[in-house]
């Protein structure tokens, strides 16, 4: 613990700190948005309906515990964003509400790729800092997007997956979900399992910068990470 007041370590944090917040506010923006859209008004009356981080932070889950992990390992560790609330609706519209948040994950991930691009585009080198920190951006965008999709309840994936079985089957999918919360514990208690999401998320952090390298003809930073 005695480098964690060296700038290098501080630097790590800020960054770490901007970029999980931008992708929570995002991911909750996404859930308020097609609740709106399908006609519930209550994410807008609720203020959720806005890009401001500070509507969509939880001060445990968005602040307090991504600091900690992040002053102590350099990494996130388990965290989260104020739920957005909403009347319920079909499963069919249930499955577009949550599936809305993870979807603006891979938004957000793409545009940074772009982004990234064109500033290497226009100079910045593979192996600058700044270069490090939007790849590491793309990385959490899209371990969020694979993470919350893992069909355990209460993770956004829960609620997907219920909206695409066939109905026959809905009996069965809700005997499984009473367990789903220990599928859940089960990551967060176990590092090793989370290659489940990390691999995925490292693959299309790659392959998407590898498409855009090949548009913008520059070359690819994966690999780098």
């Amino acid at each position: 613990m005695n480098d964690v007041a060296t700038p290098d370590r501080i630097q790590l944090v800020v960054q770490g700190m901007i970029m999980f917040i931008a992708a929570i506010a995002l991911h909750e923006f996404g859930h308020a948005w097609m609740a709106n859209r399908l006609g519930d008004s209550t994410p807008r009356v609720q203020g959720r309906l806005t890009l401001n981080p500070l509507a969509h932070a939880d001060p445990i889950g968005t602040i307090l515990l991504p600091l900690v992990f992040l002053i102590s390992t350099g990494g996130l560790g388990f965290a989260w964003g104020k739920p957005v609330q909403h009347r319920s609706f079909d499963r069919k519209g249930n499955m577009a509400v949550a599936f809305a948040g993870p979807a603006m994950n891979v938004l957000l991930a793409t545009f940074i790729v772009l982004v990234h691009v064109i500033l290497l585009k226009a100079g910045v080198t593979i192996g600058h800092k700044l270069s490090f920190a939007l790849e590491s951006a793309v990385f959490l965008n899209f371990i969020l997007f694979f993470f919350n999709l893992i069909p355990a309840a209460p993770l956004d994936g829960g609620t997907v997956l219920r909206g695409l079985i066939p109905y026959n089957s809905l009996r069965i999918y809700d005997q499984y979900a009473v367990y789903a919360p220990f599928v859940l514990l089960a990551f967060m208690m176990i590092p090793a399992i989370g290659v489940v999401v990390r691999w995925p998320a490292a693959w299309m952090t790659d392959h998407l910068y590898d498409v855009m390298a090949r548009i913008g003809h520059v070359a690819s930073p994966r690999g780098a990470l």
